[in-house]
């Protein structure tokens, strides 16, 4: 399935891409690499000169180190491409304190108190906010077991992600028929 089809001609002026790698390190421990560009199809004259069509405004680095438990050991930020250089590139050194948040114990919070506004790069910090769901995706039957229909039925411990979004709500259709020992029936009966 895909997006409608547009009601009007359009013109392409801007792209952001946003990537993010997970990476399992020799040490137990894992890397997540996210990476955020934004384009511009046509110059642009920003209060620090002309940035030719095709070359980046933004290109923006973050890595965090994670334990097996999704707490931050270690994190670095780099800004290959800024809209303000010598201004924007040296806001770096401020991403250690993402170091002791856990990705899954409120972390959007206090990235937020720890480096919004002022106290960060707003795009770095808004990079650093889906971090936690690409986390859960690159655990997920790596650190983390999913099971399959029969397997989830023998475990005594409930698969990590029910309850975790709409589609697996253990008072679901998905949980009902792929996680069917898991099943917390509403009132009134699924």
């Amino acid at each position: 399935m895909s997006l409608s089809t547009p009601v009007s001609r359009r013109a392409l002026r801007h792209t952001r891409a946003i990537d993010i790698q997970a990476f399992a390190r020799e040490d137990g421990l894992w890397d997540l690499d996210a990476h955020i560009t934004d384009i511009k199809v046509h110059d642009t004259l920003l209060a620090s000169g002309l940035r030719p069509g095709g070359q980046p405004l933004h290109d923006l680095w973050l890595r965090i180190t994670v334990d097996k438990q999704l707490t931050i050991v270690d994190a670095e930020a780099v800004s290959d491409a800024v809209p303000y250089p010598g201004f924007c590139n040296t806001i770096g050194p401020a991403y250690k304190a993402l170091i002791g948040l856990n990705l899954m114990k409120g972390f959007r919070q206090e990235l937020k108190a720890r480096l919004a506004g002022i106290a960060g790069c707003t795009h770095l910090t808004e990079l650093a906010q889906i971090l936690p769901t690409a986390a859960v995706q690159a655990y997920a039957n790596d650190v983390w077991p999913t099971y399959d229909k029969a397997s989830a039925a023998q475990s005594k411990e409930k698969p990590f992600q029910l309850d975790k979004c709409h589609a697996l709500r253990t008072d679901g259709g998905a949980v009902l028929e792929f996680y069917p020992s898991w099943v917390a029936e509403k009132a009134g009966a699924i």
